[in-house]
């Protein structure tokens, strides 16, 4: 029994090994957040067992669960790399399926079209504004910056502001609100589901997104010129790699003292 609880545990410390190995690889990767694997005991026993007698026969991996706390804020100076100070994530969609994406990860370009996109090309999402910047509707938009402005001067330049209204400004000096970046909360985001690049998509253990602007209730304001790194700490990731490869090291040692044991025994049988 000893020789299969310790090859669980030796399981079990992989797992974990690999995890921090995850984390510590993406620690200058912005928006990314870590995780950390989560253990249960494993007991053997029946409703009619002697509570006293109920033996623990190792552990299993409970959950990998995500840290979604607030990481450090860069200051970049580019008018579209954009950190959020709150909850909120950036709503983008897919160019290949349509699905909407979830990300910290504010580093966004203009594409040849326009369009506002992050780096696997998936486009921003806005809420539709009028003249003076307010929001008139919650059905979300792809960021598109009009080449050329009524008056047909060219396109020169973007802002955003603090609650995430993206304006375009134009060679005749004027400058004009095309919509309100779209953030995404969620009541439970360890039920996000990672796709990679820091992005996530929606499960039913998350929840729906329910959305808003920036500055409005726990979203958080959007800082432009800015963005947030990984909020993992490399020393508790380094204190956490020594302390998972000792249980690792400690249950190969188990495993080799039960079969040497079974060894000995199988010796004086023969």
């Amino acid at each position: 029994m000893s020789f299969y609880t310790s090859l669980n545990g030796l399981k079990n410390a992989q797992t974990s090994l690999g995890t921090i190995a995850h984390n510590i690889a993406n620690s200058e990767t912005y928006g990314f957040k870590r995780s950390r694997t989560e253990f249960s005991e494993i007991v053997a026993g029946t409703s009619l067992s002697n509570p006293k007698m109920i033996q623990g026969i190792g552990a299993s991996v409970k959950s990998i669960t995500q840290n979604f706390s607030l990481g450090p804020v860069e200051q970049t100076g580019s008018a579209l790399d954009l950190a959020i100070t709150g909850d909120g994530f950036f709503t983008t969609r897919s160019p290949i399926d349509n699905t909407t994406q979830y990300t910290r990860a504010g580093s966004f370009t203009l594409n040849g079209q326009g369009e506002i996109v992050d780096s696997g090309n998936n486009k921003l999402q806005l809420f539709p504004v009028d003249a003076n910047g307010a929001v008139t509707g919650n059905t979300l938009q792809d960021a598109v910056l009009p080449a050329q402005n009524a008056n047909g001067s060219d396109f020169v330049g973007v802002t955003v502001d603090k609650v995430g209204t993206v304006s375009a400004s134009y060679a005749d000096g004027t400058s004009e609100p095309v919509g309100a970046i779209a953030l995404g909360s969620f009541i439970s985001p360890n039920g996000l589901k990672k796709i990679g690049d820091a992005n996530w998509v929606a499960t039913g253990l998350s929840g729906g997104a329910n959305y808003g602007t920036g500055g409005s209730g726990a979203y958080g304001k959007i800082a432009s010129g800015a963005l947030e790194r990984s909020n993992v700490d490399i020393a508790e990731e380094l204190v956490g790699l020594i302390t998972a490869q000792r249980n690792f090291q400690a249950n190969a040692k188990a495993i080799d003292t039960a079969t040497q044991i079974s060894q000995t025994v199988i010796n004086l049988r023969t």
